[in-house]
């Protein structure tokens, strides 16, 4: 009887045509992705849905942020995507921010994985990493960046010692058009370096040069649409050429560099002397407490977000600075005057003349509201079913905070698409926004907000003081952005006259 049966199927099988084949797996693959991508009831509505495509046909390659803007206006401050087999909730507005990420901070607390992430830190450091590992590699960062001077005078000599090579390096120019890209991003990393790698880089250093154009690259390559779909389709896009390979190149030259710099320090360690963020690290891994979160692969991954982290959204928002301040005259002129009278040309601002300095500080706070250079902020993932504003969004969703949202809501900001600022100013004195959220919310903003207030407001203050900056003659700036891993200016050429 069996036998009978076999022969049966055998010749039921051989008889189906190919195409017929062909046509069952293409439904078992449609029926499959339905049921995989099925929305749970009172999902947060979007766009229509292609089989294995999602919503990639709704996206803005070019445009992005337009993109959500559309979106935004069809379906309201919370709404959905499907790119590929993730399921993305896309939150705008300074409310429905605030409410995901201090309401209920804790329910969007993890990262999701993604593509470039998991290749390079495999959720280890202090961005990629989850739960008890974060918080613990948290933890001992803002602590070691405390105890090398977050915060305190020390650190501030630091910078405004950064400063004055930058001046000096901008001086060298006399006045002719240069574009003051790698200075700016140099001067920043430098502050960074010293820091954790306990030195400073000379901006004639060849290989350090080199390193910050291959940073400056990853950050334009991100861009990418072929890059944005590796985002979406890694499965399938490692086997199509294109930039996200060369990011991965990028990264791995980028992360030996770190390690090298890591191997000189375990040559000359003194276990009782800490000079920086490296050695205070070394001497955690050292301790040998039952912990597994300190050893070497941590170590790596933390002291490389540190540099990208603490070189990157510093350095454009002076890029864009310069750009705003060359385009606004009469912005500039005023932060002269005001520095002029309160500093002087004698001494370096510093951070106590914030507050004697309100405008200055209004247009260092109006430069990264306008610049957003991290317009989308980093992703984060749902750790457990949640409700916002009556929509259902289930344990596992990957959910993005739209701070140009926030940094543009016309409910929040007078003029929110004008260069003001005056949105930082009541009667002549600096005003505090709650809707200014360049560094995010919650228990996971970002980690060197301190450090990053600190040095905008000093290297912007100390350029301004010794600089006059001018586009060159018949140039108009070009205030259109770039979007790669942040939203950055084109690149441009300015002159630096002194005064």
């Amino acid at each position: 009887m069996s036998l009978a049966m076999l022969r049966l199927l055998s010749e039921g099988v051989s008889s189906l045509s190919i195409r017929t084949l062909l046509v069952f797996l293409v439904v078992f693959l449609l029926i499959a992705d339905y049921m995989k991508k099925r929305k749970p009831k009172n999902f947060p509505p979007g766009p229509f849905s292609l089989p294995f495509l999602g919503n990639i046909l709704s996206m803005d390659f070019i445009d992005p942020l337009k993109g959500v803007e559309k979106l935004i206006e069809k379906y309201g401050d919370i709404f959905s995507m499907d790119m590929g087999s993730i399921n993305y909730v896309i939150v705008s507005n300074f409310e429905m921010v605030k409410e995901v990420l201090v309401n209920h901070g804790e329910n969007f607390l993890d990262r999701p994985e993604m593509p470039f992430d998991n290749d390079f830190f495999s959720k280890r450091g202090l961005t990629t990493s989850n739960g008890h590992l974060w918080k613990q590699q948290r933890r001992f960062a803002l602590t070691t960046l405390r105890n090398f001077g977050l915060g305190k005078k020390s650190l501030e000599e630091r910078i405004q010692e950064e400063c004055r090579y930058l001046t000096d390096a901008i001086g060298e120019e006399q006045g002719h058009p240069f574009d003051p890209h790698f200075k700016i991003n140099n001067a920043v990393s430098n502050v960074i370096c010293s820091v954790s790698f306990g030195d400073r880089f000379e901006y004639h250093n060849e290989r350090f040069q080199e390193l910050l154009h291959l940073l400056d690259k990853a950050v334009v390559l991100h861009g990418h649409p072929v890059s944005q779909l590796n985002s979406f389709f890694p499965s399938i896009m490692k086997y199509v050429p294109g930039p996200h390979h060369t990011i991965s190149e990028i990264w791995k030259q980028l992360k030996s560099f770190v390690q090298t710099i890591i191997a000189k320090h375990k040559e000359d360690w003194q276990p009782t002397e800490s000079r920086d963020f490296i050695d205070s690290y070394l001497q955690e891994i050292a301790k040998d407490d039952g912990s597994d979160g300190f050893n070497d692969e941590n170590l790596v991954a933390c002291t490389l977000d540190l540099f990208v982290a603490g070189t990157e959204t510093t350095s454009t928002t002076l890029r864009w600075a310069l750009l705003y301040m060359a385009a606004y005259p009469d912005i500039q002129a005023r932060v002269q005057a005001e520095i002029d009278a309160v500093v002087g040309q004698t001494r370096q601002p510093g951070l106590d003349d914030r507050t004697s300095l309100p405008y200055t500080n209004a247009v260092v706070h109006e430069l990264q509201r306008f610049s957003n250079v991290i317009p989308g902020s980093v992703p984060r993932l749902t750790t457990r079913d949640t409700l916002l504003r009556g929509f259902f969004v289930p344990k596992g969703t990957v959910l993005i905070t739209n701070l140009t949202s926030v940094l543009r809501d016309k409910k929040q900001w007078e003029t929110p698409d004008t260069f003001n600022p005056e949105h930082f100013l009541k009667d002549g004195q600096f005003y505090k926004r709650e809707a200014f959220i360049p560094f995010s919310l919650g228990k996971r903003a970002c980690l060197g907000e301190q450090l990053a207030r600190a040095e905008l407001f000093l290297f912007f203050a100390a350029l301004l003081q010794k600089f006059t900056f001018r586009m060159p003659q018949d140039a108009v700036p070009n205030l259109r952005y770039r979007l790669g891993m942040t939203r950055y200016p084109q690149p441009y050429r300015v002159c630096a006259l002194p005064r």
